[in-house]
């Protein structure tokens, strides 16, 4: 006689709070009804043939295998040599960098290494989504400061507010995701007295490092000594070679943190794919691609800004990122629908109008009053721009 099966055993769900990301729930709405898709951050382009190349001709030579922990000796070097170019400082390659897979998973590696039980993690908001949810799963108090909200730039005050003796890590974006902000060196010397008679660590998201316009710098952590001896400095091969979906990123952190990054790492990840790490390496030995990267997302901007020009969504500024805020408050053919806040607009306009769009108010924990701005990409052929702006226009 069979018995009858138990039900499946239910469990505390670790992130009780948490669905499916907007960013999901856009682009299936944009795949329901056709609509062009500004929502998820991704490039609708190939990227360089040569890399691709460079990929293929790293299966053919046999780098089919596990690769070190750390990653390929030869990938570690190119990031270490780019960020002494660029930035002035000197990693070393064998202790001090680690090849991730993708950004987010450097960023909750980071965290893993670093949180203890109640320890508090500053998170300055709008921002990436997972950042609060990692602090969670390692067991840390997500402490929430708003940017300014006129401007999206840091608010130090409020910062210094929230730093208690429990505070263990802050978290900073720069290129900003969602608003498009890049902080200043003069921000980043005041993080540094903020944070000089402390033991804080700083997680430092610089994924968009090369995103960065109108002839300004990123200012990388890298550029500070005070503040690069606390860092874990992350940043993406997929965002700046054009491949979101490789999945491949790195930390550069002093040996002392990158030892106990890579502790958590070897567990949780172990290693990167093998044959895209030698292909980085091989494409990096040209900077080409990424010096050239603001002045080819620029152009980007320009157009999608120039389209947008004279029509009911008034823009804010744009530094750098790959991603364009605009405000929604004079869409008369919204409001005139009834309905209110940013997520109904991205709604409304995906299945009315045929574009999708982000809310801000998906990068906000609890949103204060009525939101009323939204995100679009414009890493995306200038096709797709040009078809998304002909119904834009018309709002």
């Amino acid at each position: 006689m069979t018995a009858t099966p138990r039900p499946t055993p239910q469990i505390d769900s670790r992130l009780p709070q948490v669905g499916t990301t907007i960013f999901s729930t856009m682009s299936a709405l944009a795949q329901q009804h056709g609509a062009v898709n500004l929502g998820q951050g991704f490039p609708d382009f190939a990227c360089d043939p040569a890399l691709i190349e460079a990929v293929h001709a790293a299966m053919l030579q046999g780098h089919n295998q596990y690769p070190m922990m750390s990653g390929v000796p030869a990938l570690r070097e190119a990031v270490a040599n780019k960020i002494a170019t660029l930035y002035g400082h000197r990693y070393q390659a064998d202790s001090e960098i680690t090849i991730t897979a993708g950004a987010t998973q450097a960023i909750f590696t980071a965290l893993l290494a670093i949180v203890h039980a109640s320890d508090e993690v500053i998170i300055l908001e709008p921002c990436y989504d997972s950042y609060a949810p990692n602090i969670e799963l390692a067991g840390g108090v997500v402490v929430r400061v708003p940017l300014h909200a006129d401007s999206f730039r840091p608010d130090f005050a409020r910062i210094k507010a929230a730093i208690t003796p429990r505070t263990r890590a802050i978290i900073i974006n720069s290129p900003h995701n969602p608003s498009a902000t890049v902080w200043t060196a003069e921000e980043m010397a005041q993080l540094a007295e903020l944070l000089r008679d402390t033991d804080i660590l700083l997680i430092s998201d610089e994924v968009y490092e090369h995103m960065v316009f109108d002839g300004a710098a990123h200012q990388s952590v890298a550029c500070f000594p005070e503040l690069a001896a606390r860092s874990f400095i992350i940043s993406s091969f997929g965002k700046t070679y054009h491949v979101t979906g490789w999945k491949v990123g790195f930390v550069a952190a002093p040996a002392s943190l990158s030892r106990e990054f890579r502790k958590v790492h070897q567990y949780n990840v172990f290693t990167v794919n093998t044959p895209m790490q030698f292909g980085l390496a091989s494409f990096m030995q040209q900077p080409a691609p990424y010096l050239e990267l603001p002045a080819f997302y620029q152009r980007k901007r320009d157009f999608f800004r120039a389209g947008l020009a004279g029509s009911k969504l008034r823009l804010l500024p744009c530094e750098g990122s790959y991603f364009q805020c605009v405000d929604i408050s004079e869409v008369a053919s919204f409001a005139a629908t009834g309905q209110q806040g940013d997520q109904a607009f991205c709604e409304w306009l995906t299945r009315n109008v045929g574009v999708a769009a982000i809310p801000m108010s998906a990068f906000i924990a609890k949103p204060e009053g009525q939101q009323n701005i939204v995100r679009f990409c414009f890493a995306k052929r200038d096709e797709t721009l040009t078809q998304a702006l002909a119904l834009l226009r018309e709002l």
